[in-house]
């Protein structure tokens, strides 16, 4: 049977979005049976297992893991190499996902990529979007012949669909709880799961881990012969001064004096991202890639990654941050107070279902005055009043204020923090996301006040 042609980028993605899409859906199983390499591995082979055409850097954790990979992209793009970054959720745009050089897809190129797949994955049954858009990545990388690329993970990592790739060093973020219904509620099973994106013989950096977490890691690089480098006792970093406008750090092999740096990314975090994002780097350029230390500092001090402490050119100041976890939370709080000490803090807050929201409040509650109780444009979004909820359970004494429209939450938020306050929007990447469309910021990239010169942001809150 002929299948009919796909004619533009919409029928394309709602053609995906037709398939089995665990990023709206409740995983009901996280299972050999459920979630298969089988699947995508066929696909691959069917246009010739263009997965192994370049040399790839194959990125998990909890977090971090998408400013680690930005930071890796950049750098090898600032070396002169042609650069493939595949890289989920996506904030604005479905074609964040898939960038070269970081230039988002084009919906041609993405359209036809999705022409091609379609007479493969029709006969896969039971295939998932997620396995579709990463096998659409690996073919789009190949046809495009880069040089290198960063692929992260979707979910967990032994059984997601980029594992099939044999990368030249597999990287480790910082592990915390999270996605615990399907990667179990022991930091030792998550990292059971996060770790097995190690292949025997390749090398495997981690950032700093919790002990339980650890003593997983060890045992399975060791079990897999997978030479470990692990930040904070065989790389070493110092973080200097958290600005608006970036991260200053020190950093180095243990034994070797620590030389500085400088990352587009702010908070003190990024010091450590950045450094997991060295060490890999020193893999790649051993197995042969030719990724320069100036194209290094380069990429590091260009690296475009919004919605992560990304502070708008707004009056009073907009944060966006996409944590979703107690974990990250614990992290942006420490930011807020870095950045912007002993202002009032207006939080604009949307999660979804399955989210510590707890976890996260416990972290950031103390330092906020407001609390708007939003929600995003997603099926698993918490409505404000569960929000509101939560935050009264966990004793917030400031005012809630629920309104469920994120444009008419900012318009709110923006009139409680003048004069001399700031605004925080965090929770998820979808509420974020909604917030840099409200403000007409472009998908997939920083807008920088100092590098293009406008006047500060102001949302137009009419209809």
């Amino acid at each position: 049977m002929t299948l009919p042609t796909l004619r533009n980028f919409t029928e394309a993605v709602d053609y995906l979005y037709s398939f089995i899409n665990w990023e709206v859906e409740r995983h009901v199983r996280y299972s050999p049976e459920a979630m298969t390499l089988d699947r995508p591995r066929r696909v691959l082979t069917a246009f010739g297992n263009p997965q192994d055409r370049y040399p790839v850097v194959h990125i998990t954790g909890t977090k971090g893991k998408g400013s680690v990979g930005a930071m890796c992209a950049s750098a090898f793009q600032a070396s002169g190499l042609r650069t493939g970054l595949y890289s989920s959720p996506h904030l604005q745009d479905f074609r964040e996902r898939f960038r070269i050089d970081n230039a988002l897809i084009s919906p041609e190129d993405f359209t036809a990529l999705v022409n091609d797949l379609r007479p493969v994955i029709e006969a896969e049954p039971d295939i998932t979007w997620f396995e579709i858009t990463t096998a659409l990545a690996f073919l789009y990388f190949a046809q495009q012949q880069v040089d290198v690329a960063v692929i992260e993970v979707g979910l967990g990592g032994r059984l997601d669909a980029t594992n099939v790739v044999t990368p030249v060093v597999s990287v480790i973020t910082s592990l915390s709880y999270d996605h615990m219904h399907l990667l179990g509620d022991s930091l030792a099973s998550i990292t059971t799961e996060k770790a097995g994106i190690i292949k025997p013989g390749v090398p495997v950096v981690s950032a700093p881990q919790p002990l339980e977490a650890l003593e997983v890691l060890e045992r399975i690089a060791a079990e897999r012969h997978a030479p470990l480098t692990l930040i904070g006792r065989d790389w070493l970093f110092t973080p200097e001064a958290s600005t608006l406008s970036g991260e200053r750090f020190l950093a180095g092999p243990v034994g070797a004096p620590l030389q500085p740096y400088v990352t587009a990314l702010s908070g003190e975090h990024q010091a450590l991202n950045a450094t997991v994002a060295l060490a890999a780097l020193e893999h790649v350029r051993a197995a042969g890639v030719p990724v320069t230390p100036q194209g290094t500092r380069d990429g590091f001090r260009q690296v475009d990654w919004p919605g992560r402490l990304e502070v708008l050119p707004h009056d009073p100041p907009l944060v966006l941050d996409a944590a979703h976890n107690g974990a990250s939370a614990q992290r942006l709080s420490a930011a807020l107070d870095e950045l912007f000490p002993g202002r009032r803090v207006v939080l604009v807050f949307g999660a979804s279902s399955d989210k510590d929201v707890p976890g996260m409040f416990d972290a950031l509650l103390p330092q906020v005055s407001h609390l708007i109780a939003a929600q995003a444009v997603h099926p698993r979004a918490l409505s404000p009043d569960e929000i509101a909820a939560a935050a009264e359970q966990q004793g917030f004494s400031g005012s809630i204020h629920r309104i469920p429209d994120v444009r008419e939450a900012l318009e709110q938020a923006s009139v409680l923090a003048a004069p001399d306050g700031v605004i925080c929007t965090t929770g998820s990447l979808f509420i974020v996301g909604e917030v840099r469309t409200i403000y007409g910021l472009p998908p997939g990239h920083v807008r920088r006040a100092a590098q293009d010169d406008v006047a500060p942001l102001r949302a137009d809150f009419r209809d």
